[in-house]
């Protein structure tokens, strides 16, 4: 089409093309066609995001910004900054919301000047770009321009206070990805795979692992779950989960088979080999009654203390046309459940390594070629 308007031959475009964007070609087909699948799901799924998208920077932008932070720009975000300056700062933002009853987050992302104007100096955060930011929580994404206090070079991370050091500079991380062609192409991947959930025309980082689903009978249970870094620590440990849990009865059940769930039970190991066992009433102080295609969906939180945590256990429904009939609806997960308040969450991403970080790719259930 730029051809057949420009009037110049195929030969003629790519070289404006490859002297434009050639120390790029490393890079641009892959985000290139990342941004091309993600904004053709955003049209069709939350089209309000697609205005918010920024012309793509020039060189000459790029390069000044360099010389503002003193501090060379990875190719890869180049690249992607010259296909789209991030985002205007709207919300929803590009990068993924969260919602609880008291707490919302959606991040932005940040448009290559914004996110000069909060290029990091100070101790603890040396030579750090952020990438993300969200204007209820103050929570940044930041991606490391050198290998300074204990980062890797251009690895991305959510910073995280250590509580217990003296220093109040002290900076724990969890890790979302090594760099950002992995960080941003395993976001959208996530996206345009349906992996997140839209809800309110936003996408919600909920991660749905495909064993946490049971089905017994005509009752189908599965889980998603979602890990918030500004409501966590490493040091000392404590990581903060919310999940969502869906219950669903075939529609082509019979309507005879209408029931009500009274009970759960739950089987709690931790990582040091502790059992806990967990019964009661209801879900959330809920009783749900379950009909042919009837779904009955679920939200709260959780924290632990431990890197990881395996739950099994199950439901325990009665047919609404025989009281005295029961039916258990039975499911395990690598989770990890609170017994006050019928909270679990995902238990995965259990890599320690040197207390760096954990790495958040794992957490989510995202796939990363290194797990800190």
């Amino acid at each position: 089409a730029e051809r057949l308007q420009s009037g110049v031959s195929w030969y003629c475009l790519f070289k404006q093309y490859y002297t434009d964007l050639g120390r790029y070609i490393q890079y641009y087909p892959t985000l290139k066609r990342a941004w091309e699948q993600l904004k053709s799901f955003l049209q069709q799924r939350c089209p309000r995001m697609i205005a918010s998208l920024k012309e793509g920077a020039t060189e000459v932008e790029l390069n000044d910004i360099e010389a503002q932070i003193g501090c060379k720009l990875p190719d890869d975000y180049r690249c992607s900054y010259r296909i789209h300056n991030g985002q205007k700062l709207v919300i929803p933002g590009l990068m993924g919301s969260m919602s609880l009853s008291n707490h919302y987050r959606s991040e932005v992302l940040l448009d290559v000047e914004t996110a000069a104007g909060g290029f990091q100096q100070r101790k603890g955060m040396r030579r750090c770009l952020p990438l993300t930011f969200c204007f209820h929580t103050g929570l940044s994404q930041y991606m490391a321009l050198e290998p300074a206090e204990g980062r890797r070079m251009f690895e991305s991370f959510y910073p995280c206070p250590d509580q217990t050091a003296q220093d109040p500079s002290a900076i724990d991380m969890f890790i979302t990805g090594s760099c950002f062609l992995e960080w941003f192409t395993a976001y959208v991947n996530n996206v345009v795979t349906g992996e997140y959930p839209i809800i309110r025309d936003q996408i919600f980082r909920y991660v749905h692992d495909k064993g946490c689903v049971a089905t017994t009978g005509d009752i189908t249970v599965s889980v998603s779950t979602s890990f918030l870094p500004e409501l966590s620590s490493v040091h000392p440990p404590h990581f903060f989960f919310t999940y969502r849990i869906r219950i669903e009865m075939s529609s082509s059940a019979s309507p005879e088979a209408a029931c009500q769930l009274d009970s759960r039970y739950w089987k709690i190991t931790t990582s040091d080999g502790n059992v806990e066992e967990v019964q009661g009433p209801g879900v959330v102080g809920e009783f749900p009654v379950m009909t042919p295609g009837k779904v009955h969906e679920y939200a709260s939180c959780t924290t632990f203390s431990t890197p990881s945590e395996y739950m099994e256990g199950h439901y325990t429904f009665h047919r609404l046309g025989n009281g005295n009939e029961s039916q258990k609806a039975s499911t395990s997960y690598p989770h990890r459940f609170d017994d006050h308040d019928d909270d679990f969450c995902d238990g995965d991403g259990d890599d320690f390594g040197d207390l760096r970080g954990i790495n958040m790719a794992a957490l989510e259930g995202a796939w990363c070629p290194r797990h800190i």
